[in-house]
């Protein structure tokens, strides 16, 4: 497979505003967040996947200013019939996906008292599992909480810091299943039943936004930030970390991108493009420069490609090829775009990709 130069562009959706958000779809339907009724509004568009048309829009008033503007952060979550919308300013809402009918909703700012003032406002992704949206609100006495994902009840609540910018991430550490991830200064596992908190790590460093979801990496946890670069953790046998890392690679350090792991290798972007070997210290295998890579992007991968997004509107794809760097095409999507920060969506061979004010289907060759 390559890529043509020019995109074969199957519709195109006008949007009202610029949106952070990620992008969710199915064969059926693309989730899209925006701004309505003079940047007062979160909306949240519901489109037909075959067609663009809208099928409906999900309005709520969420009046406010943030840097990057005041769009929704989080991607949406589609589960059976019921899609899950999260707002910078703490709205979460649950509706159905079939009509956009409101099924519950929660001012987590309200009901967990968060104070904290985010120049980017509340941005990660909730997670779902076991039938639980756990999400982090930021306030002492509910830094993480987990709501039944299908009446929104409390069910558990857990005090400590101020939220990241990041999302979180569940899997198995240590023999123990766990979610991980940030708040503000420190990195951490909570129970996934009970909420409780197993381990707190605090970097070496100060001051990262801790805005790159952690991975999770044949049992370690895989971690990069701004200040303290790109780390790989081991954990106890009671599913604790050990605070040294077993690897460090202090020239991989980003703000804002979530690397990809293909096989035993990491593929990552901060300002170049770097492939790290997870099984020897993260050695660099190989770096790669180009102009594309000077400010944030987005990678989907599968076990032999990688098509990365870039912020002024072009897609890149290449092999994931450990031994070097193997470009197999690149196109301009949009051509006068600056700021693209919204992850996409790939469904089959339709890639689904926002600019500052559209969403475009692209059909991607065989």
């Amino acid at each position: 497979m390559s890529l043509p130069k020019d995109p074969k562009i199957l519709w195109k959706a006008p949007l009202g505003s610029l949106g952070l958000g990620g992008i969710a779809a199915t064969s059926e339907y693309v989730l899209v967040s925006e701004r309505g009724l003079n940047d007062t509004f979160d909306v949240f568009r519901c489109l037909n996947a075959e067609t663009g048309n809208e099928l409906w829009a999900y309005r709520h008033p969420a009046p406010g200013q943030l840097d990057y503007g005041a769009s929704s952060r989080a991607t949406p979550i589609i589960a059976g019939d019921l899609v899950y919308f999260y707002g910078a300013f703490g709205h979460l809402h649950c509706v159905e996906l079939k009509t956009g009918a409101i099924v519950w909703q929660i001012d987590a700012k309200q009901e967990f008292k968060v104070e904290e003032k985010l120049a980017w406002g509340l941005c990660g992704t909730p997670l779902l599992v076991d039938d639980k949206l756990i999400f982090a609100p930021g306030s002492p006495e509910a830094s993480i909480v987990a709501l039944d994902a299908k009446t929104g009840k409390v069910l558990w609540k857990t005090p400590g810091e101020p939220a990241s910018y990041g999302s979180l991430n569940i899997g198995t550490l240590g023999g123990k299943r766990q979610i991980v991830g940030h708040d503000a200064s420190t990195i951490g596992g909570w129970d996934v039943q009970t909420g409780t908190r197993l381990w707190t790590l605090k970097p070496k460093k100060e001051g990262d936004y801790n805005v790159p979801t952690p991975i999770i990496y044949d049992g370690k946890l895989l971690v990069t930030t701004e200040n303290n670069g790109t780390r790989l953790y081991g954990f106890d046998s009671s599913g604790k970390i050990i605070a040294a890392a077993l690897a460090t690679n202090m020239e991989l350090a980003s703000e804002t991108h979530t690397p990809v792991v293909v096989g035993d290798n990491l593929y990552a972007i901060w300002k170049d493009m770097y492939c790290l070997d997870l099984k020897n210290g993260l050695k660099q295998r190989w770096m790669k420069e180009d102009d594309a890579f000077a400010s944030h992007t987005s990678i989907v991968a599968d076990k032999d490609r990688l098509l990365i997004t870039t912020s002024e509107g072009e897609v890149i794809l290449l092999a994931a090829n450990p031994k070097e760097f193997q470009l197999l095409g690149r196109m301009k999507v949009f051509a006068d775009e600056k700021g693209l920060y919204s992850h996409p969506a790939l469904v089959g061979r339709r890639l689904f990709l926002r600019s500052s004010n559209s969403l475009v289907c692209v059909e991607l060759p065989e």
